[in-house]
């Protein structure tokens, strides 16, 4: 029989092994002021509780110096574990001067100047931030740095974008020591210029610098909009309903993303992958943020289990079934493919340009045939073959299972075309081939075409506007979401027999509410 003293030893161990990394808040009174007056207060809401847990200690009062110095930092670094992220927000209460009332300042900068008071040895605010980020990695934990929130203070119709330089501060100190940052202070500015002096002012009842509830908030939902928009999206298996549906904010200085070729942060190759390719309705631009549109595969991650799987989106927009292998991006991307991975392709919205141009010279040749034309390509100058639409696929087919990997076609999705009250389907031959290859090869199918089409068929054309901020083509964030959950409602209905679906996240949430896929 073991000793009470040893069973005492276990259930101590027991109670404290962490079943979910932590996501930890250190602050001041903006991210935790009373009970939902702080951003952190929110953050919660907007993920999983069973994939990560959000612990809220920040302070009121605090800087970044008396954080520190009350033995706040010694409680949170005592619990810090490896697999942990670290929220590090400072600056409205470091102005104040070293020594006098209510002395929390820090010394202004970055550098190593120091002045002792009263037996204290205080620091610059770029000196504590930089303990702050080291003390975190010496524990296996991950730092990310936020500028400050915005106040309630105006001129000539903009919103303040200080106090003082502690946001740029706080920048500078994550360049210098590699870490993660957010820019929070002008994705908050700029939402509060959208919104109005007006609107912003019902957030602040009390004073400039303190929100109410609701601006709290709406704070924390910039704060993971800001999270969403880093490269590798480190947080979006970990979301909650709420937090998906939330649009990345890299507060218009964008982040790149992976290039054809190019691994994720935090790719994991002991496990499979699945990897999507295809034009700018699946990959929109080379940077995230960076014109307020996004495909379908960016939000889809946050669709797998991605503690099971690898998901790479390797579209790239503007190429067509023909220029995304003759450009080299697909040889690029078979070389990562591999036993047991997965290739999910959807082309045919450039493949019904030219054929020969001086501009782009993407098309094919509409079509499952055999058939080719030669060509001088204005573009290169080089002679070329040009197949049909449907022979592009049946290679990326072939070649995907040369690799060992399952091949799943999708038609293109369709376009904010209407005929009557009913959107516009098969507007091309590209979804009829996408379906007709798919049956040649044996490879599994997705009806995205028919699918999303059905979708805007039952909420109406003006509804549908509102997915398509700018063309016709190109969805916003809410229409990429939408297309999203219609492809994952599609893997689903594929079964077992495909393997991928079995890597969805579950349907049924712990609150009894179904997902929209």
């Amino acid at each position: 029989m073991p000793s009470r003293l040893i069973l005492i030893a276990i259930a101590i161990l027991t109670a404290e092994a962490p079943a979910v990394p932590r996501l930890y808040i250190v602050g001041d009174s903006t991210a935790a002021n009373g009970q939902d007056l702080g951003w952190g207060s929110h953050l919660g809401e907007f993920f999983d509780p069973a994939k990560i847990a959000v612990i809220n200690r920040a302070c009121g009062g605090r800087s970044s110096r008396t954080f520190r110095t009350d033995g706040l930092w010694a409680e949170v670094v005592r619990e810090l574990r490896a697999g942990d992220h670290l929220l590090i927000q400072f600056g409205h209460n470091d102005g104040g001067t070293p020594g006098e009332a209510k002395d929390r300042g820090s010394l202004p900068g970055l550098g190593q100047q120091t002045v002792e008071i009263d037996g204290e040895l205080v620091h610059t605010f770029g000196w504590y931030l930089r303990r702050y980020i080291a003390e975190a990695r010496a524990k296996g934990a991950q730092p990310i740095v936020l500028s400050l929130t915005v106040r309630n203070e105006w001129r000539d119709g903009k919103v303040e974008r200080g106090p003082g330089s502690f946001s740029r501060w706080s920048e500078d100190v994550a360049t210098s020591e590699y870490a993660t940052f957010v820019d929070l202070n002008n994705i908050i500015g700029a939402t509060y210029e959208r919104m109005g002096t007006e609107a912003v002012s019902a957030f602040f009842p009390r004073d400039h610098t303190h929100t109410s509830p609701a601006g709290a908030k709406l704070n924390a939902r910039l704060v993971v909009a800001g999270l969403k928009a880093l490269p590798g999206q480190p947080f979006d298996n970990a979301l909650s309903e709420l937090g998906e549906i939330v649009e990345p904010d890299a507060a218009g200085k964008p982040q790149p993303f992976p290039t054809p070729g190019q691994l994720a942060a935090g790719h994991n190759p002991a496990l499979p992958t699945v990897f999507f390719i295809g034009d700018s309705t699946v990959k929109n631009g080379r940077d995230v943020g960076s014109d307020g549109l996004w495909g379908w595969g960016h939000p889809v991650a946050s669709r797998f289990d991605r503690s099971r799987i690898n998901v790479e989106n390797e579209a790239l927009g503007g190429t067509s079934s023909r220029t995304y292998r003759t450009a080299g991006h697909w040889a690029k991307v078979l070389d990562l493919i591999g036993a047991g991975d997965f290739v999910v392709m959807q082309f045919g919205h450039n493949d019904a340009s030219p054929i020969n141009d001086d501009k782009r010279a993407r098309g094919t040749i509409p079509g499952n045939a055999d058939e080719s034309q030669e060509i001088t390509n204005l573009m290169t100058g080089e002679p070329e073959t040009v197949h049909s639409y449907g022979w592009y696929l049946r290679q990326y087919i072939a070649e995907a299972r040369a690799k060992g990997a399952i091949p799943i076609v999708c038609s293109p999705v369709p376009r904010n075309n209407w005929q009557g009250d009913r959107i516009r389907r098969d507007e091309n031959p590209y979804p009829a081939t996408a379906r007709e290859v798919a049956v040649q090869t044996g490879a599994h199918f997705v009806d995205l075409n028919s699918l999303i089409a059905d979708h805007y068929d039952a909420i109406g054309e003006a509804a549908v506007a509102a997915y398509f901020p700018s063309d016709h083509t190109h969805t916003g964030w809410a229409g990429a979401l939408k297309n999203a959950a219609i492809f994952a409602g599609g893997l689903r209905q594929l079964g077992e027999s495909c393997g991928l679906s079995g890597y969805l996240r579950p349907t049924q949430l712990p609150s009894g509410a179904k997902r929209d896929d």
